[in-house]
């Protein structure tokens, strides 16, 4: 593991961090943070757990920060900026190998905080 990748991390958990009491934090460690709602799923496939809401992962060549609420919420990706999406791979991550500019981190947040609203106007926190 990269060292620079440890504060990249703890960047992009900062982000999550403001919806831990509202949401169940499954994963708490030095190479995994993920959030899940604490209202089980209406989906059968998910089985009565929690509907996963996002992640931020270290892996071997960049840190991914995983945003679920993007997947369910057309409108919510369409507002994404170009600077962001160029770090995006599939629907519902980001990929970073050094610490996010203070523009991308502000839309990570406003996305995380729209992504919750998403959530919350569903009853799925």
């Amino acid at each position: 593991m990269a060292a620079d990748f440890e504060s990249v991390f703890e960047a992009l958990k900062s982000v999550f961090t403001p919806y831990a009491d509202r949401l169940l934090v499954k994963a708490d460690t030095p190479q995994n943070y993920a959030l899940y709602s604490r209202v089980p799923s209406p989906f059968p496939q998910h089985k009565g757990h929690g509907m996963y809401f996002g992640s931020v992962q270290i892996g071997k060549a960049y840190v991914a920060f995983h945003l679920m609420p993007l997947y369910m919420n057309m409108a919510l990706t369409a507002t994404i900026s170009p600077a962001l999406k160029k770090r995006m791979q599939g629907k519902t991550c980001f990929n970073f190998n050094a610490a996010p500019e203070t523009t991308i981190l502000a839309e990570l947040n406003r996305l995380t905080s729209d992504g919750f609203e998403c959530f919350r106007v569903k009853d799925w926190v």
